[in-house]
């Protein structure tokens, strides 16, 4: 049996997690400044020693010194101390770097055929109309056989699926120009985010995350997220495309004695804010069964009021850190998150949560039966890598070492829709070249038919040029009976001639 992981102290209790419980999901909470990165960089040491791989989004840089070993810091000697911790040294945690934009990381891609077009349009916050026309637009690919790895290939889809939407209006219903030309413009806009470096090939295998080190200890996965912010869209739906990937990729497992990966939601509010109500469903979804395929999902946010209530009723284990009760919505929080808690006869929940201190927190884990343990006020025990940044010479040594050195860095284009659509084009243009000079060798005197129509190809005389002038003529009243006359004279005279 593994044993028990100790989260937090108090002068009486232990706070331990039960490592067969952490599938269970869990809140961390509580105010800027209150201590939740430390709190995320301690939990994530735990997981790693009992050699359950972490995947965690560092949105302030600090999560980087998690590879490298700890010391010299005055506040965590002084918590080691006060809590009286034995067995604790500093030392570093195996690691690995991801960065979407491949700066600070190893690369993190997928297709836009692996994302899909639900994820995608919320990507692009695409209204119902258009995300219904962008389904249209995969579809249509899929039935050809057209494969959608990057924003290229979406683009020129949509420009085909637009230009023939006569075609595939019976099979796919109405694909309006309007609705391609609003996901072309969000497209653009994604572009300028710096969205499309997320889509390319080669694609994230999600099994290079779970690793564990030659000694057994879990790969903790840091996404560099700081930049990513800037896009909270693409932030959001990033991680929520990987947790829909492990959902769909892993085996039911059951209950195990240890996750198989804990995921940490930094920034939680982003996913839910504006989300339409099928993606809505299917968070609840990936939520409420992803916990049998041995993942277990952290949340974390500043306050438990930005967690939807089907969602949060799913989170067992909780760590509330102080709130602060300023305002209405402040003072709503502070009984929300309370009232969730188990009760304890010798605390004011609601009273305490605004008064606790750094690094301090209101702590509930789940029993061996399942059931929350009464609330505890405790202070979180300090992580044992640095608190803090790496270099950046230390985050490339990392990087140089990692299991995944050059698997993902070289961009690779293989032969995709933009290259297919490209030829496509190319063959029906040399058609066309090939075509025209026939034509004009076996056109000869003065085509009428050609001029009304607008194709003839061999120089105009100057009566052609006018009767071609004529012909564009034809639109008004006025044109076209002044056509009528010059006709009457060309071709032998008026009628009272005859």
């Amino acid at each position: 049996m593994i044993e028990p992981m100790l989260i937090a102290k108090n002068n009486e209790t232990d706070s331990v997690m039960l490592p067969r419980m952490a599938n269970r999901h869990g809140l961390i909470a509580g105010a800027t400044g209150t201590g939740k990165t430390v709190t995320l960089q301690s939990l994530a040491e735990q997981f790693s020693r009992i050699g359950v791989p972490v995947f965690m989004a560092d949105v302030k840089g600090d999560l980087s010194g998690m590879s490298q070993v700890g010391g010299g810091n005055a506040k965590v000697e002084a918590r080691v101390q006060q809590l009286a911790l034995t067995g604790y040294s500093n030392k570093a945690y195996p690691v690995m770097f991801w960065d979407m934009f491949g700066a600070k990381g190893h690369p993190v891609r997928t297709t836009l055929s692996e994302m899909g077009p639900l994820l995608l349009s919320r990507m692009l916050n695409l209204n119902e109309v258009q995300s219904g026309v962008l389904n249209a637009i995969f579809k249509v690919a899929d039935d050809n056989g057209m494969l959608l790895l990057d924003l290229k290939d979406l683009r020129a889809m949509a420009q085909h699926c637009a230009e023939n939407a006569a075609t595939y209006q019976t099979q796919y219903g109405n694909i309006s120009t309007a609705s391609v030309g609003a996901i072309q413009r969000s497209l653009l806009q994604l572009e300028t985010e710096g969205g499309d470096a997320l889509f390319g090939e080669p694609a994230l295998n999600l099994e290079d995350m779970m690793q564990t080190d030659a000694k057994g200890l879990g790969y903790i996965n840091i996404l560099a997220a700081d930049k990513l912010l800037n896009s909270p869209r693409v932030y959001a739906t990033l991680l929520l495309w990987l947790l829909s990937e492990l959902f769909e990729k892993l085996p039911e497992v059951g209950d195990l004695e240890k996750p198989k990966l804990v995921f940490f939601f930094d920034e939680a509010h982003l996913l839910f804010n504006d989300a339409p109500a099928m993606l809505m469903q299917k968070i609840e979804q990936v939520v409420r069964l992803v916990r049998s395929k041995g993942v277990g999902i952290y949340f974390v946010s500043q306050n438990p009021l930005d967690i939807p209530d089907v969602v949060l009723g799913q989170l067992g284990n909780r760590v509330q850190h102080a709130l602060r009760a300023f305002t209405p919505r402040d003072q709503k929080a502070v009984q929300v998150a309370a009232q969730t808690f188990r009760a304890n006869p010798k605390l004011n929940v609601a009273t305490a949560i605004t008064e606790l201190g750094v690094g301090e927190a209101l702590v509930s884990f789940l029993d061996e039966k399942g059931a929350p343990t009464p609330v505890e006020r405790t202070f979180i025990c300090p992580p044992e890598s640095r608190v803090g940044p790496a270099t950046d010479a230390e985050r490339n040594q990392v990087m140089t070492q990692s299991l995944v050195a050059g698997v993902y860095d070289k961009l690779v284009d293989r032969e995709s829709a933009y290259e297919t659509l490209k030829q496509r084009a190319e063959q029906a243009a040399a058609a066309t070249q090939e075509k025209a000079p026939q034509e004009q060798e076996s056109s000869s005197g003065f085509d009428l038919g050609g001029i009304l129509s607008g194709k003839t190809s061999r120089s105009d005389s100057v009566l052609e040029s006018a009767a071609k002038s004529a012909a564009r003529a034809i639109g008004s009243q006025l044109g076209r009976a002044i056509i009528r006359g010059v006709l009457g004279s060309i071709l032998g005279g008026s009628k009272s001639k005859r």
